[in-house]
């Protein structure tokens, strides 16, 4: 079963940053659209941003101008950094890959802001 391995969650206070990883087979990773998504607490999981099979990216209007969104191809790892944190921003991150036709998702990390 193909895997997205998540990490970089955690509990910071607001206005701090946090940057989320997710580490994807080579196969997946040059062949798949790649994103995060979030679910917060009592709420249905929305995109966050992500990155198309183009490679062209898209945002959230919530994050706009807060977060960004990378990738490093040699070790098959997409990042997103995440500043000026609101307490809004609280949720499990997922990582996702998506072909069109296949969905493959993360395990989640949870993401908490609060003073």
């Amino acid at each position: 079963q193909v895997q997205l391995v998540e990490s970089g969650g955690g509990l910071v206070q607001p206005g701090g940053s946090l940057r989320l990883s997710c580490a994807a087979p080579g196969s997946i990773f040059s062949r798949y659209g790649m994103g995060w998504y979030r679910q917060p607490p009592g709420k249905q999981r929305e995109l966050v941003a992500g990155f198309t099979t183009r490679g062209e990216t898209t945002f959230s209007d919530s994050v706009k101008g807060r977060f960004t969104l990378s990738r490093d191809n040699n070790k098959n790892t997409m990042y997103l950094q995440m500043n000026s944190l609101k307490p809004e921003d609280t949720a499990v991150y997922y990582c996702n890959a998506d072909n069109g036709r296949e969905l493959i998702w993360g395990q989640g990390t949870q993401v908490t802001v609060s003073s």
